[in-house]
């Protein structure tokens, strides 16, 4: 049996404080009608009205009058149009459910109001049918919506208070829920999942019972269970709340430690309702999902909640990935899974404001050099198709990183909007490195064979066929990581999340491209090298030896080779501030090395500022 839980407005249980006359119409008005008392009588009660019984005993008794004994179902009995469903009468006290189809006619109810309701819900169980007990179960799971949004500054008493409610409800409607006739059934609400399973004696399957569910999944030997009961029987009920950690906070995991505790999984409960001996002679497993991203330094643990606090005691972990966690105990009760991670370190500002000046002086020399490939004239032989491309991804990129950390608070809420950054962060950086990998191959064929260049230009490194390769190779690699892992981007950063092991869709194809870079770099200098030997140490050729020698070395930083620092910043200051004005300041050696130190540019430079200055003086 499925449960379709229809929406049902909240219900609230009256008081037995003083109500005044106007109320006592409104919720229970008198009633002429006397067949459905109990014991077929009417009376005139304190007020001088002929009342009903049971129709009286569905509000607040005043002082004196006298009240129907027992738990019964009153909703025929007062005609106010959002009648009472159930009623339960001890001595001159009496609590009915009230119908809040339309709030407006009733009082405001407070947080504490919303709690008395769900703490009375256990004890009026043994009249609900499971017709209404379904239709508690949806007002209850809609209630924890409200009270979250009404208890933002609550203190730890009062939230610990109100998740013990919400459970103790839970259990007991599901309790009510498990009859003879139905052996299975799921539950699925807004914010609650749920599946109940029953063992009925004799039954034919034997062995371990598993449960998967959404964001949970359970193992258990319900049959062994089942055949220790004097019954032969036995049932199983496994929820699994999204909203309870706003109630059981991680934070109630008292630790020696000073660390950051996050939940890392839904909150979930296991019981055995209407079961006699509910020991257990084995461990249950239980995979819960992880709901948060996974940090690889974090610590994990399995814990169950006691009362007022989370606990380890009789749970450990058995296994662990990035996406889920599996937890061995030795009890049945209420679990969720906590991570533990260190205190992120406090923002160095000197860094942020040297990462930005780094990155907006690299932004500029970026455009500079952009500006001087398209307006200066060049030789035929040169080819700068790949130095304007490196400039042109490594712009789009620095410049959107930039935005994107300096807006952070008002993107990260985006997640959509996130994950695309993200993605588009991926193509830029990857496309600026394939770049990289391109203008350190044209530069080895140049050292190593000049006059070879020009042909092989035309043959195979055609602009066109490099630009394929430059923008097609990165798109189809991040168009396969969508493919396997949708949502592998928009961590908190905008960036690629570490969990799955994702972050290498990025980091192995960069490794592998400065790996070859680093070595053509190493081809390059030692063919430099050999040619250099044969020049004759005239003053003119070492001055151009030198420049060359410069160029040679700031290629180690045009080709990313200067990447291979990032492992080693941990720690290092000097490393760390080294690796950040390098790889900020690619564009400044691109526009160094082959606009500046180019002579040719330097004459269109002169003759562009030589007009620039004619003109001023004309004026």
């Amino acid at each position: 049996m499925i449960l379709h839980l229809t929406a049902l407005p909240l219900m609230i249980i009256i008081s037995n404080a003083a109500i005044n006359e106007s109320q006592r119409q409104l919720y229970c008005p008198p009633s002429t009608n006397t067949s459905s008392c109990a014991n077929s009588s009417s009376y005139v009660d304190c007020h001088g009205q002929n009342v009903s019984c049971e129709a009286y005993s569905c509000s607040p008794q005043s002082p004196s009058c006298s009240c129907l004994i027992g738990s019964y179902n009153c909703s025929s009995d007062c005609s106010y149009k959002a009648s009472p469903d159930l009623c339960n009468c001890k001595a001159d006290t009496c609590s009915c459910l009230n119908d809040m189809n339309n709030p407006q006619d009733m009082p405001e109810k407070t947080v504490q109001n919303i709690m008395n309701s769900i703490d009375q819900l256990p004890n009026i169980i043994s009249m609900m049918s499971a017709e209404v007990a379904e239709n508690y179960l949806k007002i209850v799971d809609d209630t924890q919506v409200k009270v979250v949004d009404l208890t933002s500054v609550e203190s730890n008493s009062n939230l610990v208070s109100y998740g013990n409610s919400f459970l103790n409800a839970f259990e007991s409607l599901v309790t009510a829920l498990l009859t003879t006739t139905e052996a299975h059934f799921n539950i699925k609400l807004s914010n609650t999942e749920g599946r109940v399973i029953a063992v009925r004696p004799n039954a034919s399957e034997k062995g371990i019972t598993s449960i998967v569910m959404e964001k949970a999944g359970m193992e258990i030997n319900l049959f062994e269970i089942a055949k220790r009961n004097p019954s032969g029987s036995a049932a199983l009920a496994f929820m699994s709340y999204t909203m309870m950690e706003n109630f059981l906070k991680p934070d109630f995991f008292n630790t020696s430690n000073d660390k950051i505790k996050t939940m890392m999984s839904t909150v979930i409960s296991a019981t055995l309702p209407k079961t006699t001996n509910t020991k257990l002679t084995e461990a249950v497993n239980f995979t819960l999902k992880h709901i948060r991203e996974f940090d690889p330094s974090g610590s994990l643990s399995c814990v169950y909640w006691n009362i007022s606090e989370w606990i380890v005691d009789g749970c450990s972990v058995l296994e662990t990935n990035s996406s889920f966690t599996v937890c061995s105990c030795v009890h049945l009760s209420t679990f969720s899974l906590i991570m533990q991670t260190s205190h992120q370190p406090e923002t160095d500002s000197l860094m942020e404001l040297l990462n930005m000046v780094c990155v907006i002086v690299g932004l500029v020399f970026f455009s500079l050099a952009l500006l001087t490939f398209a307006l200066c004239q060049w030789s035929p032989g040169v080819n700068n198709v790949a130095r304007i491309n490196i400039c042109i991804s490594l712009l789009l990129a620095h410049l959107l990183l930039l935005l994107t950390q300096q807006f952070l608070k008002l993107i990260r809420p985006q997640q959509v909007l996130c994950a695309v950054i993200a993605g588009l962060l991926h193509f830029l950086f990857l496309s600026a490195f394939v770049w990289m990998f391109i203008e350190a191959v044209l530069l080895f064929i140049r050292v190593k064979n000049l006059s070879q260049i020009s042909s092989k230009k035309k043959e195979v490194l055609s602009s066109g066929f490099l630009c394929v390769i430059g923008y097609v190779v990165s798109l189809v690699v991040v168009c396969v990581s969508v493919g396997l892992v949708p949502e592998g981007y928009g961590s908190e950063h905008c960036w690629i999340k570490y969990d799955k092991g994702f972050i290498w869709s990025f980091l192995g194809p960069v490794c592998f491209i400065i790996a070859l870079n680093t070595i053509l770099f190493i081809k390059i200098i030692i063919g430099l090298y050999s040619t250099l030997k044969n020049l004759n140490a005239e003053v003119s050729q070492m001055k151009q030896t030198k420049i060359m020698v410069f160029k040679t070395l700031a290629q180690f930083v045009v080709l990313g080779c200067s990447w291979i620092l990032g492992p080693f910043t941990n720690g290092s200051k000097v490393l760390e501030i080294l690796f950040l004005i390098l790889n900020s300041q690619q564009g400044t050696f691109i526009f160094l090395i082959y606009c500046v130190l180019n002579h040719e540019v330097r004459q269109q430079y002169r003759k562009f500022f030589r007009c620039l200055c004619c003109e001023h003086k004309k004026r």
